[in-house]
C-alpha cells in the first residue's frame, strides 16, 4: 500500500502511518486548543560520508517540526557498527544513506527490516529521484533522494518521529 508522499522531495514507500495533524497558530479555530506535546526523538544516522552525516544533522536541526525534538544523535560510519547500534535499541528514526559503501542504506534497510523484531522507522537517502522503487524494495518508511533538500528531510525525520516515538 502507497501513502501520498508527505511533501515534495519525500517518497512513501511504507506503510500509511497516522495522518497528519495541522495545529494552528494560537489554537486559531478550536476552542480551548493547547499547545502541542513536543515528542522528543534519537536518531541514528549511517553514512560512510561525513560530509553527508553533517548536512543531514544539519539540513533537519534541533526541531524538524514544531511538535518534534532530536534529543540525540548517533553516527555511524561502518554497517557493522549500524547493524550492533541498532539491535541495541532505543532509537526512534533511522537514517540511511543509500549511497554509502562498501553497503548501502537501501541493503542494510533491508536486512535491519528483516532481523529486527521492533524496527524503527527508516528513512533512506536515495541517489535520484527515480530510485524510489530501490527504496520500496528496500522496506523503507520515507526515501529523499540527493542531493538534500532540507525542509523534505526535516519533514520526513518528523513524520517518522511522530510514527515511532518510544518516549
Amino acid at each position: 500500500m502507497t501513502a501520498t508522499p508527505p511533501g515534495p522531495g519525500v517518497t512513501s514507500t511504507g506503510s500509511a502511518g497516522s495522518p497528519a495533524r495541522s495545529v494552528l497558530p494560537g489554537g486559531a479555530g478550536t476552542a480551548g486548543a493547547e499547545t502541542p506535546k513536543v515528542t522528543s526523538i534519537r536518531v541514528l544516522l549511517y553514512s560512510d560520508d561525513s560530509a553527508t552525516r553533517d548536512a543531514v544533522r544539519l539540513g533537519v536541526g534541533r526541531r524538524p517540526a514544531r511538535d518534534v525534538e532530536v534529543s540525540s544523535w548517533l553516527e555511524c560510519a561502518t554497517p557493522a557498527a549500524t547493524v550492533a547500534a541498532a539491535d541495541g535499541g532505543g532509537f526512534d528514526v533511522l537514517i540511511l544513506d543509500g549511497e554509502s559503501s562498501p553497503i548501502g542504506g537501501l541493503g542494510l534497510s533491508k536486512q535491519l527490516k528483516n532481523e529486527l523484531f521492533d524496527c524503527p522507522p527508516i528513512l533512506v537517502l536515495t541517489g535520484r529521484p527515480q530510485d524510489g522503487w530501490l527504496a520500496a524494495w528496500s522496506q523503507a518508511d520515507l526515501a529523499v533522494p540527493h542531493p538534500i533538500d532540507p525542509i523534505a528531510l526535516a519533514g520526513a525525520v518528523a513524520d517518522l518521529g511522530r510514527r515511532g516515538s518510544t518516549s
